[in-house]
């Protein structure tokens, strides 16, 4: 494969918002809550938007070269990356660890980041409790509609970055949007979601009892990472870059690289860019970023 832009498919919740689509992303829907970037996932592949195989999926395309080495010894293909635009605060949930969703859902679980791209004044994010807690005290406040009050409200800025495990409680708050990078798996258990009726007329479905069994219900402690980097496990390893006129982006011979452009415009191989815009580059590819803006790329670098 040669470097090639992507097409997400998009997803409308009843929280989406309409920044995803002054961004140029479209949708058959009036807002876009989610744009599955790089996404090898049945439930909503991305697409080649360039070259000879424009239209095809990309994970009907790439091969175990392409994907490169690390990547391709998993059993599945490890990473997902989204970008999310909150109209409306999200439901209160929690992942479960790969070894809890193996033993009970058949599955694995997943651990996420987010980097914050924009944020309304007063916008946040709740991660992990304030305090340390008991499943008996979340179970009450999740009757009697006081869970946030144990929840870690972090107000943010763009250019933020917060990293989390399996097992951390977390909330996108209403007016913020993120890119997600993720282990590629869908299992999330609900706690609370403020009462809210789905679009099928009835209260979205809960998992209180299947996320009292996994949460750590200590306070949350935001780990650090060196320079540049944004967020690291075993699933995926990401980093922030600016570049003015000119840079070089090479991926590993052991692992594809995807890049998602956060702001700017110019051309990436020959091919233009703008805000929102996400490529794939084979593993020891390397393509000229020519222009200016700000740029997530994500690597697997662990096996």
């Amino acid at each position: 494969m040669e470097i090639c832009k992507l097409k997400p498919s998009t997803k409308d919740y009843l929280w989406g918002g309409t920044l995803l689509k002054e961004w140029g992303k479209e949708a058959p829907t009036p807002t876009i809550a989610e744009c599955w970037e790089l996404s090898f996932n049945e439930a909503g592949p991305s697409f080649i938007a360039s070259g000879k195989e424009s239209g095809k999926r990309l994970m009907d395309v790439a091969s175990k070269e392409d994907i490169g080495s690390l990547p391709a010894s998993f059993p599945f293909f490890p990473v997902l990356i989204k970008l999310i635009n909150s109209a409306d605060n999200l439901s209160v949930q929690v992942h479960p660890s790969d070894e809890y969703a193996l033993c009970h859902e058949g599955q694995y679980g997943k651990t996420e980041m987010w980097y914050v791209i924009a944020a309304e004044e007063g916008a946040g994010l709740y991660v992990g409790f304030k305090r340390k807690t008991s499943a008996e005290e979340v179970r009450q406040k999740i009757q009697n509609g006081t869970i946030l009050e144990l929840l870690n409200f972090i107000p943010v800025h763009p250019g933020e970055s917060y990293f989390i495990p399996s097992g951390t409680v977390h909330a996108i708050g209403k007016g913020v949007t993120v890119i997600e990078i993720q282990q590629n798996s869908t299992l999330t258990y609900r706690l609370y979601d403020y009462g809210r009726i789905g679009k099928d007329g009835k209260p979205r479905e809960l998992h209180v009892e299947k996320a009292l069994k996994v949460l750590r219900y200590e306070p949350y402690s935001r780990p650090s990472f060196s320079p540049h980097t944004i967020g690291s496990c075993r699933y995926f390893a990401s980093y922030e870059w600016n570049v003015e006129q000119r840079s070089e982006v090479v991926a590993p011979a052991t692992s594809f690289a995807s890049i998602t452009f956060l702001s700017g415009q110019g051309t990436f191989a020959g091919l233009p860019y703008q805000k929102g815009d996400t490529f794939f580059v084979p593993a020891g590819k390397k393509g000229e970023i020519l222009g200016q803006g700000s740029y997530v790329i994500t690597e697997v670098l662990k096996a």
